[in-house]
Formats: C-alpha cells, sequence, structure tokens
C-alpha cells in the first residue's frame, strides 16, 4: 500500500443493506475511477459540476474514469446557489437522459453543496432512481451536504423545500481540493464542522477552539476535524435516516439561517449558507439564554469562536437591507422544521448539549427578533 493510500480514512455509514464508505484523504479525485468501478462494475456516468469546478478538477476525473473503463459525460452548471432551481433541475435531467444512462448507470456530484443537492435530485427521479456518488470540492459539502442522502432544489418560498432523499453509493472527500478554496468558502465550511461540537461533543468544540488555525492550514488537524464531523454525522443519519427524531438536531442553526438566505434571495454576495449556519448558531444561542435554558456565557463562548476564525455572528454583518423582524418570522414559519405550523427550532442547554424543542411560541421569536436583528453595518 502506497503512504497515499495510508492517508485514506474511511467512514462508514451504517444503513443495512444501502450501507457505504466514506473516503476521506488526499490525491482521491484521481482515485475515483478505481473506487467507483470497484463498487459499480460496468456503470457509466453523468459527471454534475459547476464551471468553477470544472476549470480546476473535471479533467482529472474524466481521465481518472477512462483509466478505469468508465464512460462518462460531463454536465455543467453555473456555479451558486441560484443553479438550485426548477429550471436547472430540467436541464440536466434532460441531459442525462439525452446521453441514455439507464437506471444501473451513476450520477457524480463533482463539486460543492450546491452541485451535490442538485445531482443527488437528478438521481434520486431520473428513471425512479439511479445509483448516486459524491465528490464533494467544498469543506461544507465534505461535512455535512455530502453525507446522508439529503437532496434538492429551491424554491422562491423557501431554501430545500423541493428534493428526495437518495443515500449515496459513495463518497469520496478529496482533502487536497480544498487547496484552492477562497478562505471565505473555507470558513463557511467551518460553520458545519463547529455545529458538530455544539450539538453532543463539546470535548470537540473545545478541541477546535485550540486548534482552529491548524484546521484552516491544512495537514493532519484539517483531516481529523473532517473525519470527527463526518463520524458525528454518520451515527446520527443511522439513527434516524430520514429526520424524524434525533436528526433533527443536524439543523442547528439552520432555522434561522435558512430563513437569512431566503430573505437575501439566496444571493451568494450577500450571504453563503455557511455563514446563514453561523449566525444562526450565534442567535439559537443567544435565544436559548433568552428562554432562561442556558447561560448567556455559553452564547458568548460560541460568538467568540464564531467571530475568531472571521464568520459573521449577527444579521447587521449581512450587507444591504432584510426584511423586518415580522417577514423574518414569515420566513421561519415556511421552513421545512416546521411541523402543522408549530415552530420547531434547535435550542441548547449548554455547549455540547442541544435538543429539539417542538411548540415554541411564535410571539417568543418575534419578540426574540425585535432585540437580535441589527441594521446592515451594525454588527
Amino acid at each position: 500500500m502506497s503512504a497515499a493510500e495510508r492517508r485514506i480514512e474511511t467512514v462508514r455509514v451504517e444503513l443495512g443493506a444501502r450501507a457505504y464508505d466514506i473516503l476521506i484523504g488526499d490525491g482521491l479525485i484521481g482515485a475515483a475511477g478505481r473506487e467507483i468501478a470497484a463498487r459499480l462494475p460496468g456503470a457509466r456516468a453523468a459527471i454534475v459540476t459547476d464551471e468553477n469546478v470544472a476549470a480546476r478538477h473535471a479533467a482529472a476525473l474524466a481521465a481518472s474514469l477512462e483509466a478505469a473503463g468508465i464512460a462518462a459525460t460531463t454536465i455543467t452548471v453555473a456555479p451558486g446557489e441560484k443553479s438550485k432551481s426548477f429550471s436547472m433541475l430540467e436541464e440536466v435531467v434532460d441531459a442525462v437522459l439525452a446521453a441514455r444512462l439507464e437506471r444501473g448507470d451513476a450520477v457524480i456530484a463533482l463539486g460543492g453543496g450546491v452541485v451535490g443537492d442538485l445531482a443527488g435530485f437528478v438521481a434520486g427521479i431520473v428513471r425512479r432512481g439511479m445509483r448516486f456518488v459524491q465528490m464533494p470540492t467544498s469543506l461544507l459539502a465534505q461535512v455535512d451536504s455530502s453525507v446522508g442522502g439529503k437532496t434538492g432544489i429551491n424554491s422562491p418560498r423557501g431554501k430545500n423545500l423541493v428534493g428526495v432523499f437518495q443515500q449515496p453509493a459513495l463518497v469520496l472527500a478529496d482533502t487536497g481540493a480544498l487547496d484552492t478554496l477562497p478562505v471565505r468558502e473555507f470558513r463557511a465550511g467551518y460553520a458545519e464542522v463547529a455545529k458538530y461540537g455544539l450539538i453532543d461533543r463539546p470535548d470537540f468544540f473545545a478541541w477546535l477552539e485550540a486548534n482552529w488555525r491548524e484546521v484552516f492550514d491544512g495537514g493532519p488537524a484539517r483531516a481529523h476535524a473532517i473525519a470527527e464531523s463526518c463520524r458525528a454525522k454518520a451515527a446520527v443519519v443511522a439513527r434516524d435516516e430520514y429526520e424524524t427524531g434525533d436528526r433533527a438536531l443536524l439543523n442547528l442553526g439552520h432555522t434561522f439561517g435558512h430563513a437569512l438566505e431566503a430573505a437575501t434571495a439566496y444571493d451568494s454576495a450577500r450571504l453563503v449558507h455557511g455563514e446563514g449556519v453561523a449566525i444562526g448558531m450565534a442567535l439559537a444561542h443567544r435565544f436559548s439564554a433568552r428562554l432562561n435554558l442556558a447561560s448567556p456565557d455559553d452564547a458568548d463562548r460560541v460568538e467568540a469562536h464564531l467571530a475568531a476564525v472571521g464568520l459573521p455572528i449577527s444579521t447587521g454583518e449581512i450587507p444591504g437591507e432584510l426584511p423586518g423582524p415580522e417577514r423574518m418570522l414569515d420566513y421561519i414559519a415556511q421552513d421545512k422544521k416546521v411541523a402543522r405550523g408549530a415552530l420547531t427550532f434547535i435550542l441548547t442547554r449548554g455547549i455540547g448539549r442541544a435538543f429539539i424543542a417542538k411548540d415554541v411560541a411564535s410571539s417568543e421569536v418575534l419578540a426574540f427578533l425585535r432585540t437580535a436583528m441589527l441594521p446592515s453595518g451594525a454588527g
């Protein structure tokens, strides 16, 4: 076994007959053909990617697939959240059908969370379900969206409101791909890493507080953070694949965050997903303190760490105007975490002690938003 192969770490997502591996390490784009052919013998493929990722990695992936005897078609979409749309879904579905791919063939998502969500939805609906391989190239996708089978697109009424659960057959997380990420995008992904510590791994959060600079610099600390995040998510997904119970804990910060994304019309110049999650986690801890569930010191600690790494922690840091608290409450009420009209939030009793709070009074949320929403430039 080569030195490169020894550096590959495997995390297993245990889902019975549909269990799959997450491989984490440098050089996996170049090894993709070998890994995919071993698991999906005889399959052809459609590579779905965006223009930015294609320029960096599509040629290497295509060469790897060709060397392994996998015939592939590449489908390229525009980068950014606006590609998670009905119109783009139709275009990609048509391209897959035009390539005459069959149910046993594979859709490969090469890119960040947007590409993974879109390509996974395509894999879930074309021919009533094709094989699916996730090749996440952003930190956010490697630790979150590529694991667990959630796919979907956005609606003008909210984020990820249309989609299916489509588990991948394999996840290949090439840590080398992160070396070319803009620092803003890496920071956004780090918000999801911190989230796992805040849910139920306080020791991991403390480790991040001490080692976040090494995670940003790369090397063993980065690989450890990614693997630990994937283990955390894999454990939750194995317990609750379809988000009927504990899996909702993974939405810490997302109810506020998704509302902010919708309020900014998914304009990535103003706010990207991980930034929305960072603000959302700060708000969730502050809201928990307001409800006397947790100490304000915990909210201070969360905000201090997120701010230290360069993430936003308040609505005042979002460029441009935001809707008022009443309209923000409407966006929150449209989120998927609403059940029969009752507001559900992931709140906390302290660092690493998140829980699912159902039937949260909208009046409490509105009162909190009126105090917590800062005007632009005030954060």
